[in-house]
């Protein structure tokens, strides 16, 4: 039996086809290859597929986001260039030049994304404008995790998820093999199951029947601890292994890239702005107040080792400053500090820490040390958070949670929010966070005090 409403096995193809089309159309116009251009073609386009392969450059679905889709074509730009030189280095006697060759890379990746983009929306406009390309979805058990999955299929028509029926067999009523009927019926694409509402027997029977008929088969995960985490799946030999979390960071070339943009990043702020922000800064900070122009203090950072964080001095000096945290209209803030605070300015020496290896300049906000012990002991997973350098800006402190800890959904919500950025770190991801960063200290936010 054929699955019904997928067009991926054509979209693909076509995808590929078009790029190598690209690459090799323009490199005819651009590139002075002579009688090499039918091996150029050969050899580059035998590398574009594997890096696409190995990158996954086009394994892009409905649901997946912008920011995905960039940082694959990041991926594949940077080993097409790294193809295309290695080629004319083996090929010393074709006479191109490097501004050839660039030229060349920029018009093939400037029509690549937009022929990317422009398919990714279209298809997005096909499903909202004209019911297109849609996929036919039940949903096996009732709770509230499986109502707001509708939901989302409801209010994300660019998805293309149209929910046709949803079953709860603890009813009277129904059982799977109505469900099992109802779904051959109506050529049902995808099965969308709650582990929480079926027993073992019952899920192994539903992934039988899925797997006979060719269906999708998708688990939304109960309450249980395990089933709430981001597993890496593989195999030791053929025994299947399951690591609770996977971070992207661990890797060596990610580890590499993240530390060189850090670098690059922390001396464009150092040189361009702090050398003459900070004696600027220094007189008005002690024209305010009596004490020190700079802050430190110890907080934790990577595998919860303490190190000094800097900061540009907001308060007067206090002896609670490393027990108590700053609430709104404080009175222990300067004049200059609110100003100073509410642009985040304040933080800017941070990037000592960052150049010194102690922070990143995008990760979890680090605490004082008696904050971390603290929410330490209170707050589930607060530790997952200690996995990866700290940064001056994170997604949590975007995302409406920076400063103050108010209730305890502060803090709990931070930690999902960082929790989620070691899991999917990219760094297209980093920069997006940079530039909210920026904007919100621009527009200023409301808990910025």
């Amino acid at each position: 039996m054929a699955r019904t409403g997928r067009y991926s096995g054509y979209i693909r193809p076509f995808l590929y086809s078009v790029d190598l089309a690209l690459v090799s159309i323009l490199a005819y116009f651009f590139l002075d290859l002579g009688r090499n251009y039918f091996i150029y073609i050969a050899l580059i386009g035998i590398a574009w597929v594997f890096g696409a392969l190995k990158s996954g450059f086009y394994k892009v679905y409905r649901y997946t986001p912008l920011i995905r889709i960039f940082s694959l074509l990041f991926i594949q730009l940077l080993l097409f260039i790294l193809a295309v030189f290695a080629f004319f280095g083996f090929s010393p006697r074709l006479s191109v030049m490097p501004g050839e060759v660039l030229e060349y890379v920029s018009y093939v990746f400037s029509g690549i994304t937009f022929f990317k983009l422009g398919v990714f929306y279209l298809l997005k406009k096909y499903r909202t404008a004209l019911g297109g390309n849609y996929r036919r979805v039940v949903i096996l058990g009732i709770n509230s995790n499986t109502l707001q999955l509708e939901r989302f299929f409801q209010s994300n028509k660019a998805y293309g998820y149209q929910v046709r029926a949803k079953f709860d067999i603890k009813k009277p009523c129904q059982s799977l093999e109505n469900c099992f009927a109802y779904i051959i019926e109506n050529n049902i694409d995808e099965i969308y199951c709650s582990i929480a509402e079926f027993s073992n027997d019952e899920i192994r029977e539903i992934s039988d029947f899925t797997d006979n008929n060719l269906k999708i088969l998708k688990f939304i995960p109960d309450n249980k601890e395990i089933f709430t985490k981001k597993l890496e799946y593989q195999y030791l030999g053929i025994t299947p292994v399951l690591s609770l979390r996977n971070i992207p960071i661990d890797t060596s070339i990610n580890q590499f890239i993240k530390r060189a943009f850090d670098i690059f990043v922390a001396i464009l702020v150092l040189l361009g702005v702090l050398t003459w922000l900070t004696p600027l800064l220094a007189i008005l900070i002690k024209l305010d107040s009596k004490g020190p122009v700079f802050f430190k203090q110890k907080r934790n950072g990577l595998d919860y080792r303490e190190f000094y964080c800097f900061k540009f001095r907001s308060m007067t000096p206090n002896e609670s400053a490393d027990i108590h945290q700053v609430s709104r209209n404080d009175e222990r803030i300067t004049r200059i500090g609110k100003l100073i605070r509410k642009t985040s300015i304040d933080e800017l020496p941070q990037f000592i820490n960052v150049l010194k290896g102690d922070m990143s300049v995008v990760g979890p906000r680090p605490h004082m040390v008696s904050h971390t012990h603290m929410y330490a002991e209170r707050i589930d997973k607060f530790m997952v958070r200690h996995f990866i350098k700290p940064g001056i800006t994170g997604l949590a402190q975007v995302s409406g949670y920076r400063g103050e800890v108010e209730t305890d959904n502060d803090i709990i919500n931070r930690v999902k929010f960082d929790i989620f950025y070691i899991e999917n770190w990219s760094l297209l991801l980093d920069i997006r966070i940079m530039a909210l960063t920026v904007i919100k200290a621009l527009r200023g936010d409301d808990k910025a005090y």
